[in-house]
């Protein structure tokens, strides 16, 4: 039986990876800043409740030599990372860089894969996005995401180390509590009108987080590991007005829709992603925007209003 380590195991996307590879037959072993008991426990053949960067690491990759490492761990608020961008430095480039170094010393043949950020590119040149339009980071995550995407590489070219690097856009699904499609459904479900920042022509590419472990596994699985970098989206330009018709559409909640007009520093304007170089390994969402928001209001519905 394989084994994946896969690091921050209790967020959002680790637990969607972690069925994952559950799902396929590895063993699973996670790590996590939560209690045991706020980890996902059936997908996971072991559990390690432990705060990266730490000198713990090495003895766990050490003792359990897998075959991959899914590196998830790291903060996922362009907020937080302008108010204290030293926390973000921590736990996004101090930890890839821990993450990385055991795993050069204790299981060198390991092959990581790197969950970065289409922040990397900003507010873009022109979509979609190609892996190989030039970087303009415009807030301190961005910027953090992208110095551990060019540890990855160091650690490639230097010492041999496979990695890979998946630049997710913007992922969903049930289990996210954040970020603007959160934050759409709390507002349609708690308020007589669904009032939002910015004009509503702002755009993303939502992918589900099923789709995103899916895309994963296959990097796991048939990637080169030359530390080259993947587009993961959907390839669909949706509005932000688009998203909010269709949230307010399937909850049902016919109520007036605003726009403030303004405009939030560090958050691009428009994104697309251009997704051949993931299709060509195989990579096809399965999950299409406007099943998967159905799924996700429905979701949103039984956490904040009980039913």
């Amino acid at each position: 039986m394989k084994t994946v380590l896969v690091t921050g195991v209790t967020g959002f996307i680790g637990r969607y990876v972690a069925r994952q590879f559950s799902e396929a037959g590895w063993s699973v072993v996670g790590l996590g800043t939560r209690p045991p008991e706020n980890a996902p426990r059936q997908d996971l053949t072991d559990y390690k409740q432990l705060v990266l960067p730490s000198p713990e690491l090495t003895g766990i990759v050490r003792k359990l030599q897998p075959q991959v490492c899914i590196h998830c761990a790291g903060r996922a608020s362009v907020d937080l990372s302008r108010t204290d961008p030293a926390a973000d430095f921590s736990a996004s480039v101090a930890v890839t860089f821990n993450v990385l170094d055991a795993l050069r010393l204790h299981a060198p043949e390991c092959r990581l894969i790197y969950l970065s950020s289409a922040a990397v590119y900003g507010n873009p040149e022109r979509l979609p996005i190609q892996e190989t339009q030039s970087f303009n980071p415009i807030s301190p995550y961005g910027f953090h995401k992208l110095m551990s995407e060019q540890l990855c590489t160091e650690f490639f070219k230097i010492y041999n180390l496979p990695t890979a690097i998946a630049r997710i856009f913007s992922a969903y699904g049930p289990g996210l509590r954040r970020q603007v499609l959160w934050d759409i459904c709390q507002k349609a479900l708690t308020q007589p009108a669904l009032k939002l920042l910015g004009t509503g022509d702002e755009s993303r590419d939502f992918i589900h987080g099923r789709d995103v472990a899916k895309a994963i596994y296959l990097l796991a699985e048939k990637a080169p590991c030359q530390a080259e970098v993947y587009n993961l989206a959907n390839g669909v330009e949706t509005t932000i007005r688009e998203l909010a018709e269709l949230v307010l559409d399937k909850i049902g909640q016919p109520i007036p829709l605003e726009f403030d007009g303004s405009i939030r520093v560090g958050n691009p304007v428009n994104w697309q992603a251009d997704i051949n170089r993931l299709s060509q390994l195989g990579f096809v969402p399965e999950v299409p925007l406007e099943r998967g928001i159905n799924i996700y209001a429905q979701w949103c519905r039984a956490e904040i209003l009980g039913w």
